[in-house]
């Protein structure tokens, strides 16, 4: 999900056409290259043969070898079209072409299509339609549960019918919305005395909570704090997830928004936030970080984009941290670190990353680490871009709803 997030950001960044298209049938599409044998058929026992087994050379649904049939069917074909696989993610494929760059995400028998050249995205429908009997759905609209948006100033992805759906599911549908998505300074412990809830309904409701931070970074922290419970769930933990519900049915609309930036080169921009001890389980600390377009996505975006990266900036709130990091001379203060931790300093050193200080009031991450009040929340999700989206009517009349 991280990869089609970098894809569609891009895609805004860059002002490019998102388009999307379904194989048909795709696993019958796979040539198996193990021998495979099954029973003859109702209706084509040949009389007198009856003992005999059938050799299948083509994939068929429910057979184990399929899904990595249909994989490399895929593969090789893209493959002849002169696209190259991402070595940083193996469901991207890119391709120079004429009228420049394309771009093909792949999940399962799904393609997501990106380019500069309308011609292009166009020539490759073309191509596929050839050689698999395909769907054309147009541009992107609908993905894996997310709902795409693409206008003019950028791309909006939004949840809000999953969110309707789970909130139904958890019983939560006409519940009272809260305006946070936990009380601030709310400590929760495996410990606790309350009465225990069913276990396996509290597991389902997290999983699907977990699915809904793909583009609601803001509930990370909260989701993240309750799924530490799901061995032995209580009712306050309970209590603490039917909050979290609570918020999403007060902002179910919202979503990511990666806006349209002319002519901006692609970086990384990190925020990395953590509290101290905050677990009163185990006194384990909390790490968040924070990625504009990606976090271990650099590799990516340089195969993606066939640009060289700047360094990634990462911002970080204490000065004692980035002067450990920054000096490799060893003292009393830092004989407790773990060496592998040390690794930050070889990057700093060779110029990998660039650690600069930024204000705890500027500390994008905060939403990461711990429960914040309304105000603070507030300011944070509009700065990383989370926004109740225009639209419908309400785009077109203020000159946002046409297509690329």
């Amino acid at each position: 999900m991280e990869s089609v997030r970098m894809l569609l950001a891009l895609a805004a960044t860059r002002g490019w056409n998102v388009h999307h298209m379904d194989v048909k049938s795709a696993f019958l599409n796979g040539d198996l290259k193990e021998e495979v044998y099954v029973k003859q058929p109702l209706g084509y026992v040949v009389n007198g043969q009856e003992h005999r087994v059938l050799r299948l050379h083509k994939a068929l649904y429910g057979l184990r070898q399929a899904p990595r049939a249909w994989n490399q069917k895929l593969d090789m074909v893209l493959k002849e079209m002169e696209f190259k696989r991402c070595e940083s993610e193996h469901a991207l494929y890119t391709r120079q072409a004429e009228h420049g760059q394309l771009v093909v995400g792949v999940y399962v028998d799904d393609l997501v299509i990106i380019g500069a050249s309308k011609k292009e995205i166009e020539a490759f429908k073309a191509q596929m339609k050839k050689t698999f009997r395909m769907s054309d759905l147009g541009l992107l609209t609908y993905y894996l549960g997310i709902e795409v948006e693409q206008r003019k100033d950028g791309i909006t992805l939004c949840q809000s019918s999953y969110a309707r759906k789970l909130l139904e599911r958890s019983g939560m549908g006409e519940c009272r919305p809260n305006k946070t998505p936990m009380e601030e300074k709310l400590k929760l412990s495996k410990d606790s005395k309350a009465g225990k809830v069913d276990a396996t309904s509290y597991r389902s409701i997290i999983g699907g909570l977990r699915y809904l931070v793909h583009t609601r970074p803001n509930l990370a922290f909260a989701v993240g704090y309750v799924s530490r419970f799901m061995a032995e769930p209580r009712k306050d933990h309970q209590t603490a997830v039917q909050h979290i519900l609570r918020y999403v049915a007060g902002t179910i609309n919202y979503g990511l928004i990666y806006p349209r930036r002319s002519g901006e080169k692609a970086n990384l921009i990190g925020y990395s936030d953590s509290d101290m001890g905050g677990d009163i389980d185990g006194r384990r600390s909390t790490s968040g970080m924070l990625f504009f377009l990606g976090g271990w996505l650099r590799r990516l975006l340089r195969e993606v984009t066939g640009e060289e990266p700047r360094a990634p900036v990462l911002r970080v709130d204490n000065n004692s941290a980035i002067e450990l990091a920054k000096n490799p001379v060893l003292h009393d203060r830092s004989k407790h670190i773990d060496i592998r931790f040390h690794y930050i300093r070889e990057c700093v050193a060779e110029g990998q990353v660039v650690l600069r200080h930024v204000d705890t009031a500027q500390q994008l991450a905060d939403l990461l680490t711990k429960p914040l009040g309304q105000r603070r929340l507030a300011q944070l999700m509009v700065k990383i871009g989370i926004e109740e989206p225009i639209h419908g009517e309400q785009a077109r009349t203020q000159g946002l709803g046409e297509e690329y």
